[in-house]
């Protein structure tokens, strides 16, 4: 039976470049797998004819000769049924599906264990690891700013080896498993799969007279105490990020970050929403109903004068602009809205409660509000009614 145009085979057009042959191989070879298609008994063939065209046509040399002489160019005189001309692809044609998968492999896993597949070394020193410390401010506090000290408990680098792990300073060895890869491969039937080398455990380096105090990781537990600036305006939510804070690296690599996360604790006098700040501010029935001036309190810990209007309801807010929180990335300061809370006297004396009836008597026409609600509450009885 005659061969497939290899291009036909990766679904790929004449003339495909390098990188839409890779693509084409790596679309067929998962369509294809045969562990993919247990009900297909071609799979495993139509998987290494797809393994033979990429193998051809990933290697310039061997595209040219295939685009000029086509399947006669590994044939006969011309290669010997191999590869290349020349030379033999072996396995009956079917090519080195081991080189030709792990190009792909590598493509796809490349940056596993940090570098391209193919290079030259794998991770000589592992970054530290991110730190989240959770700090609680005051209101005030986040109005003003502030400096804090903190301390963390983390990992920092071990001062008898300066990082390297081993004993005295000196400088770890090539692994010998890996070469200095970190990783290892091996060959599974028609696969090659690579995993973390054993010896290194992907570090790429191995450290013969490991430091007594650090047991070769380079670094040891330590609480640290750090000042931290927390500008004005922050919120619950905000996050400060100290570059290099974090945990250091293993073997003198990086040290993380350390990220704190700012909670701003409830206040017993505001709330706040974004920039503004609510006041909730009680006031006595008859200062609602003339009146007048009282006084509040600010964040700032000065006082501001409000004038209330006559006859103000509960629920009625007044601003008080530029006494909010200020900005912590542009804008303007925020207000402070102060809401009445109209208070019902309690505990009243019985003169009291005598200049009350006499001036419910007497406040029938005054009270708007609720002549309208009982006007209204009275046609809804009629209708019912009817």
């Amino acid at each position: 039976m005659a061969k497939r145009d290899y291009y036909e085979v990766l679904g790929v057009a004449k003339g495909a470049s390098a990188d839409e042959i890779k693509k084409g191989f790596r679309t067929k070879a998962k369509e294809l797998h045969p562990d993919r298609n247990a009900d297909n008994p071609n799979a495993e063939a139509q998987f290494k004819e797809a393994n033979e065209a990429y193998d051809v046509l990933k290697a310039p040399d061997k595209k040219a000769a295939y685009d000029r002489y086509g399947h006669a160019a590994f044939e006969g005189g011309m290669g010997g049924g191999g590869g290349r001309p020349g030379g033999g692809m072996g396995g009956g044609g079917h090519g080195d599906f081991g080189s030709a998968f792990s190009d792909v492999f590598d493509d796809l896993f490349g940056d596993f264990m940090g570098q391209r597949g193919g290079g030259g070394g794998g991770r000589r020193a592992a970054r530290g690891a991110d730190l989240r410390f959770n700090l609680s401010i005051t209101l005030e506090d986040a109005f003003a700013g502030m400096q804090k000290s903190i301390s963390v408990p983390t990992s920092v680098q071990c001062d008898d080896c300066s990082g390297s792990g081993a004993e005295g300073g000196a400088e770890p060895t090539t692994c010998p498993t890996c070469s200095g890869m970190g990783k290892v491969r091996a060959q599974q039937g028609f696969f090659t799969v690579e995993r973390t080398c054993p010896t290194c455990s992907g570090m790429g380096q191995i450290v013969k007279n490991p430091c007594k105090t650090c047991r070769g990781a380079g670094r040891t537990k330590k609480e640290r105490t750090l000042s931290v600036n927390i500008p004005a305006g922050v919120e619950t939510g905000t996050r400060i990020r100290l570059s290099g804070e974090g945990e250091a690296g293993m073997r003198g690599g990086p040290a993380g970050d350390l990220y704190i996360f700012i909670e701003v604790a409830e206040h017993e006098l505001f709330d706040r929403d974004g920039p503004n700040l609510f006041c909730r501010v009680p006031v006595s029935m008859s200062t609602a109903a003339l009146g007048g001036n009282i006084e509040v309190p600010t964040i700032d810990g000065g006082r501001g004068r409000v004038q209330i209007p006559s006859g103000s309801q509960s629920g009625r807010q007044m601003r008080l602009r530029g006494k909010g929180m200020p900005p912590l990335r542009g804008g303007g300061v925020g207000d402070m809205i102060i809401e009445l809370a109209v208070e019902t006297p309690v505990n009243l004396t019985s003169r009291q409660k005598e200049l009350l009836k006499e001036f419910e008597d007497l406040s029938s026409e005054n009270n708007p509000e609720s002549s309208s609600f009982f006007s209204n509450v009275k046609s809804f009885w009629d209708s019912m009614k009817g």
